[in-house]
């Protein structure tokens, strides 16, 4: 995926991350902020990932928007914060030591055979009747797992058998341009 946002306007997009995770944890509050940055002004899905010591805390994002990036952004933060159902949402003594990473993603793209993927550039969502399952391009990479093992994963974290990907259903790729802390 071509880099989409600058240097700085990464660093200024994990800054809008990081002071919206505070301010909401610590005051319920969600910062005003306005940016006038041609990057941060797309419209472009993204997932906003929380770690706390190299651990997975949290990670929500959308594909689409139909608003500025850096907005998406603030609200997938705080989703991630506080309403990733695999964790308990962040608390005051969450704040002091955590990390962020942002992953800013291309459109959906269904492919006709799944050896289109290109593992560790492309991420799956898969969609089964009313399953459905991510996984973003840098899982499979930080994993080590091959094409097979990657929809296998991406299977079963939609609530599906793991060889549900070889039967009747849509699967889509996308790419991201991935930045952190």
């Amino acid at each position: 995926m071509a880099e989409l946002l600058t240097k700085t306007e990464q660093k200024e997009l994990l800054k809008i991350a990081r002071e919206t995770i505070v301010d909401h944890v610590a005051n319920g509050k969600i910062p005003d902020i306005v940016s006038t940055s041609p990057g941060l002004n797309l419209h472009s899905g993204c997932f906003v990932t929380i770690k706390k010591k190299g651990e997975l805390r949290g990670c929500i994002g959308n594909f689409v928007s139909d608003r500025s990036l850096y907005l998406l952004v603030q609200e997938m933060a705080v989703s991630a914060a506080t309403r990733d159902p695999r964790f308990y949402p962040m608390k005051s003594e969450d704040l002091a030591d955590f990390t962020l990473d942002i992953s800013v993603l291309s459109p959906l793209e269904k492919v006709s055979s799944v050896e289109e993927i290109q593992v560790g550039i492309h991420g799956i969502y898969i969609i089964k009747g009313s399953y459905r399952g991510v996984l973003l391009p840098q899982v499979a990479t930080e994993y080590g797992w091959n094409r097979e093992q990657f929809l296998q994963h991406t299977c079963v974290k939609a609530g599906l058998e793991k060889d549900a990907w070889q039967g009747e259903c849509d699967i889509y790729i996308f790419s991201a341009q991935v930045f952190g802390e």
